[in-house]
């Protein structure tokens, strides 16, 4: 298939990806609404599981192909750009507010799981079905966390949509469907069109299919800042990213063992201090505001210049 014809299919697939996860989030929001569940319970976990359906389908896909640089390299990619990009582009936007439980709990879970993570991938060079199990653990002893804060947070919301339910799960389960589709059709585009430019998969992992992957969280991101619901974005993005590490790993360990190469213990090390970098400008800003998105998009031109040389 000729290279003008891949460019297309991947704009398609970004569509795809960007339409479907806007459709998801408004349904799922919308069904959490009803329920009462806060705005920042939605964010760290239907938003999130939502807006990382692309690199779930994406990196399961990959490792099934025999892929694997591009499993790691989108979940590690996907991260570092959640983080400092598009948390970094909503600060610049808006100031984002912090809730006490994602400074003391949400982020540093995430960037304790990151270097979990890294143990795992420098020891044996693999992420095997013994450490997928374990990842299911976490994620589940994460999700139960949720589930008490949305109990013990459980507030008495307007019911703003007033779209009957049947159509809410078939916006939600619609949407799903259509990130699940588009991701495919990004991936098998992007690395055509990233291997007839000679580049490794792993840049392609690193780079483009975690820019792909990540343009849900992005808009979803930006948007939810602009409509003054910057809870969200928060939310969204230390969400995305322990579900990316957690069941998007987890989850491909359990069907075949993950390959970790030496090239990621940088990368994944970038992720770590992205985390700790959002983590002191949160503490320190009491929110996340302008100046701190400005150095987190310098942070991500640096580590993108490395990439490159």
């Amino acid at each position: 298939m000729g290279f003008v014809m891949q460019l297309i299919l991947l704009v398609i697939g970004f569509v795809m990806l960007i339409k479907g996860a806007d459709l998801f989030v408004e349904g799922a929001a919308s069904i959490a609404e009803r329920f009462g569940i806060p705005q920042l319970v939605v964010g760290l976990t239907i938003v999130a599981m939502g807006t990382s359906a692309p690199e779930a389908a994406v990196s399961i896909a990959s490792a099934l192909k025999g892929s694997a640089d591009i499993t790691v390299g989108n979940v590690v990619g996907s991260n570092v750009l959640n983080v400092l990009v598009i948390l970094g582009l909503t600060a610049v936007i808006t100031m984002v507010p912090v809730g006490i439980t994602t400074v003391k709990y949400e982020i540093p879970y995430m960037i304790l799981i990151t270097v979990l993570f890294l143990g795992m991938g420098i020891t044996g060079n693999k992420i095997t079905l013994v450490e997928g199990v374990f990842l299911w653990i976490a994620f589940i002893a994460y999700l139960v966390y949720l589930l008490f804060q949305a109990k013990k947070n459980k507030d008495e919301t307007q019911e703003e949509n007033k779209k009957p339910m049947w159509l809410l799960f078939l916006l939600t389960v619609g949407g799903l469907a259509l990130v699940v589709w588009g991701s495919d059709v990004t991936v098998d585009a992007a690395s055509n069109i990233a291997k007839a430019m000679g580049m490794s998969e792993r840049f392609i992992g690193l780079t483009i299919v975690a820019l792909g992957t990540s343009l849900p969280e992005l808009c979803t991101s930006v948007s939810a800042a602009t409509k003054g619901k910057a809870d969200i974005a928060i939310g969204n993005i230390v969400g995305s990213n322990v579900f990316n590490i957690l069941f998007v790993v987890g989850t491909t360990a359990l069907i075949t063992p993950v390959a970790f190469a030496q090239n990621f213990v940088v990368d994944t090390t970038v992720a770590i201090l992205s985390g700790v970098l959002l983590w002191v400008a949160v503490v320190l800003q009491k929110g996340l505001k302008r100046m701190a998105g400005v150095i987190m998009l310098v942070a991500y031109a640096g580590y993108f210049v490395y990439l490159i040389q």
